[in-house]
C-alpha cells in the first residue's frame, strides 16, 4: 500500500515537471483544479495515472442543446426567420435595423406630446398611426437610397452586401417595391386631417431628393434633418388641425440639429471609403474640427426646445429633463473618437434613447399642468 502511495507522488512529480506553465500551476491550486484519476493496475499491482487524467475542474461542461434555436424578438432574428424569398426586401428597407424608424419616428412622438390637452397623456391612437408610418416611409427612404447609390454601395465593404448592390433585388423589383411602400404611406396619411395630408405630401420632394445630396455638397446631413424631422411638424397638426409655428417650428430647427449631429458622428464610420467613391458629408468637411460643430449643433437644439417649452407652456418636469438631456449630448460628445468606427456607431444609436427621455420629459411635463 505504501509503495503504491510513494509510485503515485512520483507520477504526479513527473507530470508537473512536464507541464510546467500549463498545468503546473494548476496541480497547484488543488481549490481550482482535480486530478481526475484514471486506474490502471501493472501485473506487480502498482497504481498507476494516465497523463490526460489532469483537468482543471473550474472549466464548466457545456451545456447540451437541443437544437433548436434560442427565441428572440429582436429585428435582425424576425428577419432571418422570414422566408428566404423576402429577406431582401426587409433587409432593403432596413426592418433588421431599426434604429433609423426610431429616429424618425422620435419627432413626431414629441409634437403629438406637446399638442396633447394639459395633463393628459398623447393620443394613443396617433402614436399607432405615426409608429406605422414612420416603419413604411423610413423603409421606402432606404429604397430610394439603395436605387440610386447602387454603384457607390458596390465599392463600399459595409454596404456591398445590401441588397441591390449585391444583385438580390433588381431596379424593377426595387421600384415595384418602392412603389407598395409609398402606396401604404399615403394610406396612413390620408387617415389625418386635410391640411396634415398636404403637409405630409409636401416632404415627398425631399425624400426622393435626399440620396442625390451627397453628390453636390457637403451638406447632406442637413438635407436628411430636415426629412427626418417633418414629424414634428406633421404631428401636432395632425392633433390640432394646423401648426402653431410658435412651437413647431423651434422644435423641428431642434431635431434639425439632432439629426446634424447624430449623422455627422454616423458618417465619420464610412469617411475613407467615401472619399474614394467621391461622397461628400458633413464628417468630411469638419475633419478634426468635428466636436466644435457638434457643439455649435448641441447648443442650438437646447435652445430650440427651451423656447418650444416656453411657447407650449411647459412645467418643470420638463425643464430638468432637458439638463439630463444636455448632459447625455455633452457626455456623448467629449468621449467620441471619429477615428473608431465601433465608437462612433455606438454614439449613434445612444440617440434613440435621448430621444426617448426628451420624449419622456414633454408627457412628465403635460401631466404636471
Amino acid at each position: 500500500m505504501l509503495h503504491a502511495k510513494l509510485t503515485g507522488q512520483l507520477a504526479v512529480t513527473a507530470l508537473r515537471r512536464i507541464h510546467h506553465g500549463g498545468c503546473y500551476p494548476c496541480l497547484s491550486r488543488p481549490a481550482n483544479c482535480f486530478l481526475q484519476r484514471e486506474e490502471t493496475r501493472t501485473q506487480d499491482g502498482l497504481l498507476l495515472y494516465s497523463q490526460s487524467a489532469i483537468r482543471p475542474s473550474a472549466r464548466r461542461r457545456e451545456p447540451r442543446h437541443s437544437g433548436r434555436r434560442p427565441f428572440s424578438l429582436s429585428a435582425a432574428a424576425i428577419v432571418n426567420s422570414a422566408p428566404a424569398r423576402v429577406q431582401p426586401y426587409l433587409r432593403l428597407m432596413r426592418l433588421d435595423k431599426p434604429i433609423g424608424t426610431w429616429l424618425l419616428y422620435l419627432p413626431c412622438t414629441w409634437s403629438i406630446a406637446l399638442a396633447a390637452e394639459p395633463g393628459n397623456l398623447p393620443d394613443l391612437g396617433m402614436l399607432t398611426l405615426f409608429g406605422v408610418g414612420s416603419l413604411v416611409m423610413r423603409g421606402a427612404g432606404c429604397t430610394i437610397n439603395d436605387m440610386w447609390d447602387k454603384d457607390f454601395d458596390r465599392k463600399v465593404s459595409r454596404t456591398a452586401t445590401r441588397p441591390i448592390a449585391s444583385g438580390e433585388i433588381s431596379q424593377f423589383q426595387a421600384l415595384v417595391f418602392l412603389g407598395g411602400q409609398l402606396s401604404l404611406g399615403l394610406g396612413v396619411l390620408l387617415c389625418l386631417n386635410y391640411y396634415s395630408i398636404a403637409l405630409g405630401a409636401a416632404s415627398l420632394s425631399l425624400v426622393i431628393t435626399y440620396p442625390l445630396m451627397k453628390r453636390i455638397t457637403y451638406w447632406p446631413q442637413l438635407v436628411l434633418g430636415l426629412v427626418f424631422n417633418w414629424g414634428a411638424l406633421l404631428g401636432w397638426s395632425a392633433v390640432k388641425g394646423s401648426c402653431d409655428w410658435s412651437v413647431c417650428l423651434p422644435l423641428y430647427l431642434s431635431g434639425v440639429m439632432w439629426t446634424l449631429m447624430y449623422d455627422t458622428i454616423y458618417a465619420h464610420q464610412d469617411k475613407e471609403d467615401d472619399v474614394k467613391v467621391g461622397v461628400k458629408s458633413t464628417a468630411l468637411m469638419f475633419q478634426e474640427q468635428t466636436k466644435p460643430w457638434l457643439s455649435g449643433f448641441a447648443v442650438a437644439m437646447m435652445s430650440g426646445l427651451v423656447v418650444a417649452g416656453v411657447s407650449a407652456e411647459q412645467t418643470l418636469p420638463y425643464y430638468a429633463t432637458l439638463s439630463a438631456v444636455g448632459v447625455h449630448l455633452a457626455h456623448q460628445i467629449y468621449t467620441l473618437d471619429i477615428n473608431k468606427p465601433e465608437d462612433c456607431w455606438k454614439k449613434f444609436v445612444s440617440n434613440r434613447n435621448l430621444g426617448l427621455l426628451l420624449g419622456l420629459g414633454i408627457v412628465t411635463g403635460n401631466l404636471w399642468k
